[in-house]
C-alpha cells in the first residue's frame, strides 16, 4: 500500500510539473515573431506560434484576419496534453488562405484584369495547379484550384476570355445570376493575368481575394497528435480533388493523425473539401490514373492493404471529435475522410451548400464522404443544400448514423458497397431521395422520410470487411443484396411522388436474397410496404402535410399525425432484436462491444419501453403541429 502511495504521488508531482511547463502563447496583428508570445508581446503569426508550441500549449489568436498557411511542427502526448489553437474569447480571428488584389485594369464594362508576378505566389501557383485526381468528372475542361471572391462570394472559373467578356448562366448551378460573375487565367514563367467579369462593380473599391495556398491549417507531417483547434473562421483556400487513393488535403486537416478536435469554427469556401480526416500519401496518390489497367476499386483495396501496414489502427489514426461548426460554400466536401477518420464522432455541425456551383462532378461529392466509418457517429447535424448530404462509401462498419435533420438536398443518404453493421436511426430525411443504398448489414430504425428508397445491389464489386471495432481485415465478399433490418420508420411520401412509376416504401426489399427483417413502419400517400411486413399501417387517403421551415437560425418542423401513430405496433429496438450483419458476422452494439436501445428518440427524450413512437420524436400530438427541430440542445 505504501509503495502505490508513493507511486502515486510520484506520479501527481509529474504531472503539476508537466503543468507547470505548459504555455500559452498569445498571436496579434499588432505583435511580432520576435516577440516572447506574452500577452503583452505577442507573436504576429500563428505559424511562427506553431513552430514552438509544445504538449500542454495554449495557442490564443486575437482579432484580425491572418494569410497564412499554419503547419502545426507538433502535436500533443494524450488527451491532457493537448496543443490548442482557439480564437480570444469574445473576438473574430481569421485565417485565409487567399491574398487581396489591388491594381485592376478596367478592359470593358464590368471586365477588369490584372496581371500578378508569379513571385507573388512562392512555391505554389494556383492559377497553374489544376484540379485533378481518380474519380474526378472535369466535364471536358481545365478547372484551376486557384478563385476570385468579391466581397467574400466566390466567381466562376470559365475556360476561355470570351466567357469572361459574355457570360452565359451556367446550366447545372444553383445560383443562375451568381455564375455570371466569371473569371479566366492565363499564366506563363513570369505572370500570371486574371480577367473577371465584375458587372457594375470596381475591384478597387471592393474587397477582391485570390486564392493563394494550398491549405489553411495543415500539417505537412503524419503523427502529429491531440490538437484542438477552436473558434477560428477559416476560409477561402486552393484545395486539389481529395480521392479516397489519393493524399486527401482539406482547408484543415489532421494528416493521417489522432484525437484532433475542430470546434466551433466557421468554415467556407475551399475550392473542394472544407476538412480532411483523411488518408496520408504512401499508401497511394491518386493510383488508378497511374495505373489504368486494374480496375479502380482493386486499386483501392491494395490501398487498404498498405495502409494497414504503416499502422491503420485505432492506437494510430482517427478518433476525432468534430462538432459544433458551420460548414458552406465547398465544391467538394464539407467533410471527407477516408481511412483517417476510423473511430471519430461527427456532431453538431451546420453543413450547407456544398457542391452546387456544379462546375465539375465526380464520386466523392457530398456534406459528409467518408471512406471506413468503422465505429464512427455522426449525429445531430444539419446538413441541407447539398448534392448529396451523407455518403457512407465502402467499410461503414459499427457506424451509427443517429438524429441528423436533413433536407434540400438531392439525395439525403447514400450507403455504398458496405457490409455493416450500420444503425440509421431517429433521424429527419426530407429530400426526394432520403435515402440511397447498395449494401448490406444496415438497420433503420425510428427515421422519417418523404422521398423514394432508392435500393439496388451492387454484385460487381469486392469489398473489404473488418473484425468488429478495429481496421483489421477479415475478408473481402462481393453483394447479393439484402441483411436489411426497417423497423418503426415513417414512410410519408412527397404528393409529387404518388403517381411515380418508383414510389416511397419498401416494396423493393421484395425479392431480397439476404433475409430482411421489417415491422412496425407507418406508410402514407401511396408508400408500399414490403409484401412480408409484420405490424405495418398502410394509410393511402392521409397526408403527413410534412414541410419544413427555416427562421433565421432555427428550423421547424410540420407535420400532421393521425390515429396510424396509436394503431402500429411497434417495439423498442435493441441489440438483440437486431441481430449480427451477416458478412462480418458482428451485432449491432455500441463501440465498446456493450449492447444498446434505441430508447430515446431525435431529441433525447425517453422512449416508452411497450409502445415507442414510429419516426423519431416519440410522443406526437394528433393532428397538424409545428415542432422546432434545430438547433438541438443534446
Amino acid at each position: 500500500m505504501r509503495r502505490l502511495k508513493i507511486i502515486s504521488l510520484l506520479i501527481l508531482v509529474f504531472t503539476l510539473a508537466y503543468s507547470a511547463d505548459a504555455k500559452e502563447f498569445h498571436v496579434s496583428l499588432r505583435g511580432n515573431d520576435s516577440n516572447d508570445g506574452s500577452v503583452y508581446k505577442p507573436f504576429k503569426t500563428i505559424s511562427h506560434a506553431a513552430q514552438i508550441a509544445l504538449a500542454g500549449d495554449v495557442v490564443t489568436v486575437h482579432e484580425g484576419t491572418y494569410r497564412e498557411i499554419v503547419i502545426p511542427e507538433n502535436g500533443g502526448t494524450d488527451e491532457n496534453h493537448r496543443i490548442v489553437y482557439q480564437a480570444a474569447e469574445g473576438e473574430k480571428a481569421t485565417i485565409k488562405g487567399s491574398e487581396i488584389i489591388k491594381k485592376w485594369k478596367q478592359v470593358q464594362d464590368g471586365v477588369w484584369t490584372v496581371v500578378i508576378p508569379n513571385s507573388f505566389f512562392g512555391q505554389f501557383n494556383p492559377y497553374q495547379d489544376t484540379i485533378w485526381g481518380d474519380w474526378f468528372g472535369n466535364k471536358g475542361r481545365i478547372h484551376h484550384t486557384g478563385e476570385v471572391y468579391l466581397n467574400g462570394k466566390s466567381f466562376y472559373e470559365v475556360e476561355t476570355l470570351a466567357k469572361v467578356y459574355n457570360p452565359k448562366p451556367l446550366a447545372d448551378a444553383v445560383d443562375s445570376i451568381g455564375s455570371t460573375y466569371t473569371w479566366y487565367c492565363e499564366s506563363n514563367k513570369e505572370n500570371t493575368t486574371i480577367w473577371a467579369n465584375f458587372h457594375g462593380q470596381n475591384p478597387n473599391l471592393e474587397l477582391v481575394e485570390i486564392n493563394a495556398r494550398p491549405a489553411c491549417f495543415f500539417p505537412t507531417k503524419t503523427g502529429l497528435n491531440y490538437i484542438t483547434l477552436r473558434g477560428f473562421t477559416i476560409s477561402q483556400a486552393a484545395t486539389q480533388w481529395a480521392a479516397p487513393t489519393a493524399e486527401q488535403i482539406g482547408m484543415i486537416g489532421p494528416h493521417w493523425s489522432k484525437g484532433w478536435i475542430i470546434e466551433n469554427n466557421v468554415i467556407s469556401d475551399s475550392k473542394c473539401s472544407g476538412i480532411s480526416l483523411g488518408k496520408e500519401r504512401t499508401t497511394g496518390h491518386n493510383v488508378w490514373l497511374g495505373d489504368m489497367k486494374k480496375d479502380g476499386a482493386i486499386h483501392y483495396i491494395e490501398v487498404v492493404f498498405r495502409a494497414l501496414k504503416i499502422g491503420w489502427n485505432k492506437d494510430n489514426v482517427g478518433s476525432h471529435i468534430i462538432r459544433n461548426n458551420t460548414i458552406f460554400n465547398c465544391e467538394q466536401t464539407g467533410i471527407c475522410g477516408s481511412l483517417g477518420a476510423v473511430f471519430s464522432q461527427i456532431t453538431n455541425n451546420h453543413i450547407y451548400n456544398i457542391h452546387v456551383k456544379r462546375q465539375f462532378n465526380g464520386a466523392e461529392m457530398a456534406g459528409i464522404k467518408i471512406h471506413a466509418s468503422i465505429d464512427m457517429l455522426i449525429k445531430s447535424n444539419r446538413i441541407h443544400n447539398c448534392s448529396l448530404g451523407l455518403w457512407m462509401d465502402w467499410m461503414a462498419q459499427g457506424t451509427r448514423i443517429s438524429s441528423n435533420l436533413m433536407y434540400h438536398n438531392d439525395t439525403d443518404l447514400f450507403t455504398e458497397v458496405d457490409h455493416g453493421p450500420i444503425l440509421i436511426d431517429n433521424n429527419i430525411m426530407l429530400a426526394n431521395t432520403p435515402y440511397a443504398e447498395c449494401s448490406e448489414g444496415v438497420a433503420t430504425v425510428h427515421n422519417l422520410f418523404t422521398g423514394r428508397i432508392a435500393h439496388w445491389v451492387d454484385g460487381g464489386r469486392f469489398t473489404p470487411y473488418h473484425q468488429p471495432h478495429s481496421t483489421w481485415v477479415t475478408g473481402l465478399i462481393t453483394f447479393f443484396g439484402g441483411d436489411h433490418r426497417y423497423y418503426n420508420n415513417i414512410f410519408a411520401t412527397d404528393k409529387r411522388l404518388i403517381n411515380s412509376k418508383d414510389p416511397n416504401g419498401l416494396k423493393g426489399y421484395n425479392e431480397s436474397k439476404l433475409p430482411v427483417w421489417i415491422a412496425g413502419n407507418i406508410y402514407f400517400n401511396g408508400a408500399t410496404p414490403f409484401n412480408k411486413e409484420l405490424n405495418a399501417v398502410e394509410n393511402n387517403t392521409f397526408d403527413p402535410e410534412v414541410t419544413i421551415e427555416e427562421k433565421g437560425d432555427e428550423v421547424y418542423l410540420h407535420i400532421n399525425a393521425d390515429e396510424s401513430f396509436r394503431k402500429v405496433k411497434t417495439q423498442l429496438v435493441t441489440t438483440e432484436l437486431l441481430g449480427k450483419a451477416i458478412t462480418p458476422n458482428a451485432s449491432f452494439e455500441n463501440p465498446d462491444g456493450t449492447p444498446l436501445k434505441i430508447d430515446s428518440d431525435y431529441f433525447g427524450k425517453k422512449r416508452s419501453e411497450t409502445h415507442p413512437f414510429a419516426g423519431p420524436i416519440e410522443g406526437l400530438i394528433m393532428g397538424v403541429q409545428t415542432i422546432k427541430v434545430w438547433p438541438l440542445k443534446n
